[in-house]
């Protein structure tokens, strides 16, 4: 028989009005992260490659991965580095069960946000002196 009541049910919520635990949002990025660091590494394989082919074209591609935009791309490329190694460390403690209750999870999304940032911000100065 056909639901008579279909109008009266609520709605199930989307993402205009659920807001994703911060978890589910750490998890997405470790995956978001993971596509990033690919494409860095296209990044730098076609800057050892243009050193392979000639000093012109290691020059232009040299030229781009040094100018702002590229020292840009190449500091979040370090930062997602970190995030993803430490969240996935993460995620390898919950592949044994530990580390599971909300508050916990809550806790080291946090650590592994704040640890990211600290280290990223630790190498560049490691490259940098």
């Amino acid at each position: 028989m056909a639901d008579v009541n279909r109008g009266n049910r609520p709605l199930s919520p989307h993402l205009q009005v659920y807001r994703l635990p911060l978890g589910a949002i750490t998890s997405i990025m470790n995956r978001i992260t993971g596509v990033g660091m690919t494409l860095a590494a296209v990044l730098i394989v076609w800057w050892f490659a243009a050193g392979a082919f000639s000093a012109e074209y290691f020059a232009f591609v040299d030229g781009l991965l040094t100018s702002w935009i590229g020292n840009l791309v190449l500091f979040g490329s370090l930062w997602a580095l970190w995030y993803h190694m430490l969240n996935s460390i993460r995620h390898l403690i919950w592949d044994t069960g530990r580390m599971m209750d909300v508050e916990i999870v809550e806790k080291t999304s946090y650590l592994v946000l704040g640890a990211s940032v600290v280290l990223t911000i630790v190498s560049v100065i490691i490259i940098v002196i």
